[in-house]
């Protein structure tokens, strides 16, 4: 919680998959906050800091409606969500109900079809990125194990070898979903991006490896009136100018307050 005396609003920053609080993208749109004059609260996700406590999905929006609801960010006037990646599309699924004092979503490189673009990070291009991602999530699952016990063993948790597979072995059953596949179906907010309730700005890289424009199309032709689409020059929550492109993000995050 990074809080300014004088602020009236504060804006929530969700990180991305397999990420925490403490990563940098996430503490750039911190200082890009404070540099407005709002204060922050960089949430992180269930397990996200390897502590051991439980893991997340993309539409666990339980969390971010407890962190709207606490004391500290009620005592604000106007309240703004911003997420990255998987965070992202928990801001957005957040914003198809969101609380009262909550008065735009900001999402940044977020997958909106889970589905697709799982094949898409699942493909044999994507081979760094995917173990990237699996190596944060393996951490934060084997962590889950030591602590409380988790439905897979460690050894079991080792053999993933694809976002897919991670989520019908380990999200799904943890949550209840039947499979990989009906928790996207269950989960992905790109069917109901038409919905959205509130202000809403979405940012894309143009060059993103991980998030496929072709696999966002779809989704981006239900948007409703409510929602900005903006496209910056870079890759996944890393642009060519990141500070031009936050400074404009809280640019609007004050003209919806």
């Amino acid at each position: 919680l990074d809080e300014r005396p004088s602020a009236t609003s504060i804006v929530i920053i969700v990180h991305g998959m397999a990420s925490s609080a403490e990563e940098s993208y996430v503490v750039r749109a911190t200082q890009a906050a404070k540099a407005a004059g709002f204060s922050s609260l960089r949430l992180n996700l269930r397990g996200a800091p390897r502590d051991g406590e439980d893991i997340y999905n993309a539409g666990l929006v339980e969390d971010l409606h407890a962190a709207v609801q606490s004391p500290e960010v009620q005592g604000y006037q106007d309240i703004h969500v911003l997420g990255f990646s998987l965070g992202g599309h928990l801001v957005l699924r957040y914003a198809l109900e969101p609380d009262a004092k909550v008065r735009s979503a900001v999402s940044l490189c977020a997958p909106l079809d889970l589905d697709r673009s799982c094949r898409h990070i699942d493909g044999l291009g994507q081979m760094a990125y995917r173990w990237h991602l699996l190596r944060g999530l393996r951490a934060c699952a084997g962590a889950l194990h030591q602590r409380r016990g988790l439905h897979l063993s460690l050894g079991e948790i080792a053999t993933i070898r694809s976002i897919r597979e991670w989520d019908e072995k380990v999200v799904a059953p943890h949550f209840g979903f039947r499979g990989a596949s009906d928790y996207y179906a269950q989960t992905s907010v790109g069917p109901r991006v038409g919905e959205l309730a509130l202000p809403t700005l979405l940012v894309f890289g143009d060059k993103d490896p991980m998030v496929a424009a072709r696999d966002l199309a779809p989704s981006l032709a239900q948007l409703n009136e409510r929602t900005t689409l903006r496209w910056s020059r870079g890759g996944h929550v890393h642009f060519a100018d990141s500070a031009r492109v936050l400074a404009d993000t809280m640019s609007w995050i004050r003209a919806h307050s």
